[in-house]
């Protein structure tokens, strides 16, 4: 029965959803003060590198942390277990993710603010369509990060055009983690297909993840895991910093959300809305030393495979009982899961700082170059 009272909770929802959407759109103008301040600094780019991609790194992390607070201050936290991986937060590492939906990427841009120099120096590998995205799109491509081109047809090309960006973008812009999602797509959209293919060759069937695409990691690691062997990209500059780039550890990480058996994987929509009740997502976390991976493309392959084996079978036990389970190497498991916690203070201070560059750059645009623009007309 429709009372007044449901009449007047919708209502308080309607009003905040209202609210957060346009707070959250007026904050897409800071977009305008990442790039300006990354065009007005070019010149600091050839005197030194090292200081325009620390100070775009701050940036970057800043609008990052922009975009977790929407999250956060609805009530979806991030709760983090498994091994312990504050001691390689320096080291170059490539980062497997599962995917189930956009939320996924927003539950990473939470629990990795916090790590170190992650954030600023991350490298995400992510589906084309994203260049198009008016938050994601224009902030990641001048980042640096790498787009995905989908199909079939484009994969051999694909695999050239991220060799060339791994050693002409992400050496040279002291890049960290890489982080990808190699099951290619969202669980729900790839889940059928996965297990027909699983089927017809044998493979193990899966319901909580599909078997992932092994293209985009074997190519990283044939380029960065070992500096003897890397050249040149063809066509363009030598990467001579790839010695201090050699990968040294994979990062497993496995990301389960609640509500078995009604599953209902975080979305940017209500990200960005709020509408859904609170909610916490658990990030699990495993690393390997590189030297353990499989070199042999074969070998590497079956090595993946059994990686996300055990993804299926800890995510089943998460579904089941609410919570990870713990693994044989003791030493490096965390002793309690851990709550990511943003300060309101730091993000009011972000915030803060992003509107007097706003306004910076609005003045030097009307003092300096608006009377130049006229000048030439």
């Amino acid at each position: 029965m429709f009372t007044f009272r449901c009449l007047a909770k919708y209502t308080f929802l309607a009003c905040k959803v209202i609210l957060r959407c346009v707070v959250i759109l007026s904050q897409h103008v800071y977009i305008v003060a990442y790039i300006g301040y990354a065009f007005l600094l070019l010149p600091l780019r050839w005197l030194h590198p090292k200081l325009y991609w620390t100070v775009e790194g701050i940036l970057f992390k800043w609008l990052i942390a922009i975009v977790a607070s929407w999250g956060w201050c609805a009530g979806y936290t991030v709760t983090e277990t498994g091994e312990d991986i504050s001691g390689i937060l320096d080291d170059e590492a490539v980062v497997m993710v599962n995917h189930q939906s956009t939320g996924d990427i927003l539950t990473l841009m939470t629990c990795l603010l916090d790590k170190g120099s992650v954030m600023p120096n991350i490298m995400w590998l992510m589906d084309k369509l994203f260049l198009i995205a008016p938050s994601f799109g224009p902030v990641s491509f001048f980042h640096g990060d790498f787009f995905i081109q989908q199909g079939k047809q484009y994969r051999d090309s694909q695999i050239k055009l991220l060799r060339d960006h791994l050693l002409n973008t992400y050496c040279s812009r002291y890049r960290k983690w890489i982080v990808l999602f190699p099951e290619g797509g969202f669980l729900r959209k790839r889940r059928t297909a996965n297990q027909r293919y699983a089927r017809l060759n044998n493979l193990p069937m899966l319901e909580h993840i599909t078997l992932p695409r092994i293209g985009a990691v074997k190519t990283i690691l044939s380029t960065l895991r070992d500096p003897t062997t890397v050249k040149g990209a063809q066509n363009g500059p030598t990467c001579t910093r790839v010695s201090r780039k050699t990968l040294k550890w994979v990062v497993d990480i496995t990301i389960g959300f609640p509500g078995y058996p009604d599953v209902r994987p975080m979305n940017l929509q209500t990200w960005v809305g709020g509408w859904r009740e609170p909610t916490s997502t658990t990030v699990h976390y495993r690393y390997y030393p590189i030297k353990d991976v499989p070199t042999d493309p074969d070998d590497l392959t079956k090595w993946m495979y059994q990686r996300f084996v055990e993804k299926e079978h800890m995510l089943s036990h998460f579904y089941s009982t609410g919570k990870f389970p713990t693994h044989s190497q003791d030493s490096r498991i965390t002793d309690e899961p851990r709550k990511v916690e943003l300060c309101i203070w730091k993000i009011l201070a972000i915030n803060a700082s992003y509107i007097v560059l706003l306004w910076t750059l609005t003045v030097l645009y009307s003092g300096i170059l608006s009377p130049l623009l006229g000048w030439f007309q």
